[in-house]
C-alpha cells in the first residue's frame, strides 16, 4: 500500500498560520478559499430559495442525508427534495453557514465540517453539517456526500 497515497493533512481553516508555505500551501490556500465559496454559494442559493443554484454545486453522484434524516442518492433524488421544498420554506430569519474546519483526504477530496445558525424571532437553533467535497477535472469543488445534524440543546 502507498502510505503516500494514505496521509491526510488536517487544515483550521481559521488558523491560516497552520498551512505554511510553498507551492502546496498556496495550492491548499486556493482550494480552502474555494471549499468555503461552496459554503456560502449553500447559504445564498438558500436564502433566496434559488434552486438551480443549489443543485449546481453538487456532483451527479452525491449522496446527502438532511437534517431529518431523508437519504437522497443521486442528483435527480435531490433536485426532486429540493424543488419540492426550498421554494416552499418559509422562514422567518435566515440561516447562515461557516466553514469551521477543512480535512483534505486526498488533495481532490476535502472534507468541511460546518457551523450552521437558524436565526430567528424565537432564538437561535444550531446544525453541524459535515460536506464531503470532490474536486473536478476543472478545477471546481462539488458537493459530494452531505450529512447535516440538527444541533439538540440538553
Amino acid at each position: 500500500m502507498d502510505t503516500e497515497a494514505a496521509d491526510t493533512t488536517a487544515v483550521d481553516i481559521t488558523d491560516t498560520a497552520a498551512i505554511g508555505s510553498g507551492d502546496t500551501a498556496d495550492t491548499e490556500t486556493t482550494d480552502i478559499a474555494a471549499l468555503e465559496q461552496v459554503v456560502a454559494a449553500v447559504e445564498r442559493t438558500q436564502r433566496v430559495q434559488d434552486v438551480d443554484g443549489f443543485l449546481a454545486l453538487f456532483h451527479p453522484e452525491a449522496l446527502w442525508t438532511t437534517g431529518h434524516g431523508k437519504v437522497l442518492i443521486g442528483l435527480d433524488a435531490i433536485a426532486e427534495f429540493t424543488r419540492a421544498v426550498l421554494p416552499a420554506a418559509d422562514r422567518e430569519g435566515e440561516v447562515t453557514y461557516r466553514a469551521v474546519h477543512t480535512q483534505f483526504l486526498r488533495p481532490d477530496v476535502a472534507a468541511v465540517k460546518v457551523r450552521q445558525v437558524y436565526h430567528s424571532p424565537e432564538g437561535e437553533t444550531e446544525g453541524a453539517p459535515l460536506y464531503v467535497m470532490t474536486k473536478q477535472r476543472d478545477g471546481r469543488w462539488l458537493l459530494h456526500v452531505c450529512q447535516n445534524t440538527e444541533v439538540r440543546v440538553a
